[in-house]
């Protein structure tokens, strides 16, 4: 599961962060993938995990009573002498309690995966932003909580950041998330281009798709402008750490753009060389 980390856009817990951020880091990614997975469908075959959470294996297919599950053993999480289930949770645990993390994060990310049941498109970009409010804003609040540098500011520039990261990884698997039947590209936005959800299945995208995801990234772009101060109002390696979450969106975003916006094919894919230059320019605005 941690081992995924190194897949992501942005880096989790670099090397340069001290080693007790980057157990905490790791603690909180581990949390959220797995909860990803589990709404994905995308655990191990053998339902181990489900029978880690105290449900038969065969149930393991079962996202909603999984979640239910996992919900159930996080609370031990935060209880004085809670003891979960799973080891990913057990590793929270620490991390939880050095900080002082309150569940309201950890909650959003599971609702969000229920959402991901229920809900499988969006009307409008206003509907999108408040999953992201659930699916994204939870983890750079956490870093926030971790690194001991939360304000209302700062939360704000957050969650524009962690917003435009979500949009920016929709947008590169539109294919994929249309094979989980879901789509995150706003109805309305859609209906604005012509695009329809057969012209999202062909092979590459046509005119009017690539104008879409153009669209749609400029939106990212913005978030991540409003952001960015973030990475200017703290000091040391955490303003590197930050630098490389909004250097992650922007070479992401440039990845989107050199393949024409043309993401059907496949998630268009930043280089490390791009992703290291992102960091450069964005610690230049914000020195």
């Amino acid at each position: 599961m941690l081992d995924k980390a190194a897949h992501e856009n942005f880096p989790v817990a670099p090397f340069f962060v001290p080693r007790a951020w980057r157990t905490d880091l790791m603690a909180v990614y581990g949390y959220a993938r797995l909860v990803d997975d589990i709404g994905d469908g995308d655990l191990p075959p053998g339902g181990a995990d489900a029978e880690l959470l105290g449900l038969d294996r065969d149930r393991a297919d079962d996202a909603l009573a999984m979640l239910d599950a996992f919900e159930a053993d996080l609370e031990r999480v935060f209880q004085p002498s809670g003891v979960p289930r799973h080891p990913l949770l057990r590793a929270l645990c620490p991390t939880v309690r050095r900080h002082g993390l309150t569940p309201g994060p950890f909650r959003g990310l599971i609702e969000a995966n229920r959402q991901d049941q229920r809900v499988r498109r969006y009307a409008t970009y206003q509907e999108l932003l408040d999953y992201c409010e659930l699916s994204a804003n939870p983890v750079g609040r956490l870093v926030l909580g971790i690194t001991g540098t939360a304000s209302p500011e700062r939360i704000r520039r957050s969650d524009a950041i962690c917003t435009a990261l979500q949009i920016v990884e929709h947008l590169q698997d539109v294919a994929e998330d249309l094979r989980r039947d879901r789509i995150y590209l706003p109805a309305e936005d859609m209906k604005r281009f012509g695009v329809t959800e057969a012209d999202l299945a062909a092979p590459r995208g046509g005119a009017s798709v690539r104008a879409l995801v153009a669209y749609e990234a400029e939106r990212a772009v913005a978030l991540l402008n409003e952001g960015t101060p973030l990475v200017g109002s703290v000091h040391g390696r955490l303003k590197v750490l930050l630098a490389g979450f909004v250097a992650g969106g922007r070479a992401a975003l440039r990845a989107v753009a050199a393949a024409g916006h043309d993401v059907l094919p496949g998630p268009p894919r930043p280089t490390k060389l791009s992703l290291l230059r992102e960091v450069g320019a964005t610690l230049r605005r914000e020195g």
